[in-house]
């Protein structure tokens, strides 16, 4: 989500004359997109804005933070950090191209200026999740995020999303559609479509269909966009799978065979302790359900350990669990306190050393799962959408298979942007390897 938020808003400055620099010591303009998920993104966001300053004391340069953490702080990120010129929020971005521009005039007309000029903008602004629609495509991309929600009204207890992206709110599925037509005309074959919580999109302001909820209307309206030939969505809820979701899996060619759900905990008390209105049973048995209709479907998820009050009883649960269930991936966190969360005032913080021992042996069985779930795939041929060449090795070419794993090889620049077959040599756990000889 925060990629598609910076690539709105480089879109709307290159549309107002600036231009893109990969150099740092280049640019006028330094803006840095934040999150507030983990102390360790804010912090990280902190000490990268203060080394800039030190770096280009001697230009005039423009500062901003934008995203979550700006809406979280707010105006107290101008005190900790002096050189700093913009702070906006999760519900602005379309504006900040505009605020860039007032903050460099004023630089360039006063440079000696001793009075600070700074601009915070982090109110709400209705109907702002219809303005993330704009695109800045690559030459030869053949992938791309559509926001079709902002928002959540979860409120899990360890998790700050609500506060900085505020309430649950959708994009009508005609500008939906519309946008992903404009994204396949130039190039695009496969989108992913974002939401806090994806597939609960659209249930406060859109009418149940012929039993369809407005989730799977949006899946059946873009699944229809001639020339389209994947998609994907992330991050759903567990609550939010109901039957017609489940089914859309086994009756539209278009949507891969990847979901990423979330599990957080499988202990039942953690899990009313984060509000997350599901059981670990329930959420088996969903997974269950899923692999009824679609066996094939790679399975990835998320995983908080060290929860305050989490004992070695309740983290054996989530270990049992995910053993089970066996995922192909799964990204694993240390709770990180959060302010302003439920869950910071909770007692029972738990010891950062537990946090990391937990989370090492939940790591070690997560990679033996992925290289189980990788290793059926060698000598076998899956289709590959090729994306480019590859970020380890920019000699060889990169794509995903359905199932989102990655597969290099070795092909022609021709190959980019081809849904094709290549035969699995070798798999090194998360990346599988091609056989350049089914290539044409």
């Amino acid at each position: 989500m925060n990629e598609r938020d910076s690539e709105q808003v480089a879109r709307m400055l290159l549309e107002r004359g600036h231009t893109l620099t990969l150099r740092e010591e280049e640019a006028e303009v330094i803006l840095l997109n934040t999150c507030s998920v983990r102390d360790l993104a804010e912090q990280k966001a902190l000490g990268k804005m203060g080394l800039l300053g030190a770096q280009f004391r001697n230009r005039p340069v423009a500062y901003g933070f934008l995203g979550c953490m700006a809406q979280s702080r707010g105006p107290s990120l101008l005190k900790d950090v002096p050189h700093l010129d913009i702070v906006v929020g999760t519900q602005k971005f379309h504006r900040v191209a505009e605020y860039v521009d007032q903050v460099l005039e004023r630089k360039l007309a006063r440079p000696m200026d001793d009075v600070r000029f700074s601009i915070v903008d982090v109110e709400e602004e209705q109907d702002s999740q219809r303005a993330i629609r704009d695109h800045l495509l690559a030459a030869g991309q053949v992938t791309a995020f559509v926001s079709i929600m902002q928002g959540c009204n979860m409120h899990c207890t360890f998790c700050i999303v609500p506060y900085t992206r505020g309430a649950e709110r959708s994009r009508p599925v005609h500008e939906i559609v519309d946008e992903v037509r404009s994204l396949v005309a130039r190039g695009v074959k496969e989108v992913t479509l974002l939401g806090q919580i994806v597939n609960l999109y659209g249930r406060h302001e859109f009418a149940k269909v012929d039993g369809k909820s407005p989730f799977v209307q949006l899946l059946e309206a873009v699944h229809q966009v001639d020339g389209l030939e994947r998609i994907r969505f992330t991050s759903p809820h567990p609550i939010g799978f109901r039957q017609d979701s489940i089914e859309a899996f086994g009756r539209l060619p278009k949507l891969v065979e990847h979901i990423h759900l979330p599990l957080q905990s499988a202990s039942d008390r953690i899990l009313k302790a984060m509000h997350r209105t599901y059981t670990a049973e329930t959420y088996a048995k969903l997974v269950d359900r899923i692999r009824l209709v679609s066996p094939r479907i790679a399975l990835t998820t998320d995983i908080i350990v060290g929860f305050p009050g989490e004992t070695d009883e309740d983290y054996a649960k989530t270990r049992d669990l995910v053993d089970r269930i066996g995922f192909d991936n799964a990204f694993i966190f240390k709770y990180s306190k959060r302010k302003d969360t439920p869950a910071a005032e909770l007692e029972q913080q738990i010891p950062d050393a537990v946090k990391e021992a937990r989370n090492r042996d939940l790591l070690e069985l997560v990679n033996t799962w992925a290289k189980r779930r990788a290793e059926v795939f060698v000598g076998q041929e899956v289709e590959i959408l090729c994306e480019g060449p590859s970020k380890t090795n920019p000699k060889r070419l990169m794509g995903r298979t359905r199932g989102n794993k990655i597969v290099v090889f070795e092909g022609n620049p021709r190959h980019i942007g081809q849904l094709m077959k290549v035969r699995i040599t070798h798999s090194s756990g998360y990346t599988l390897y091609g056989d350049p000889a089914v290539l044409n």
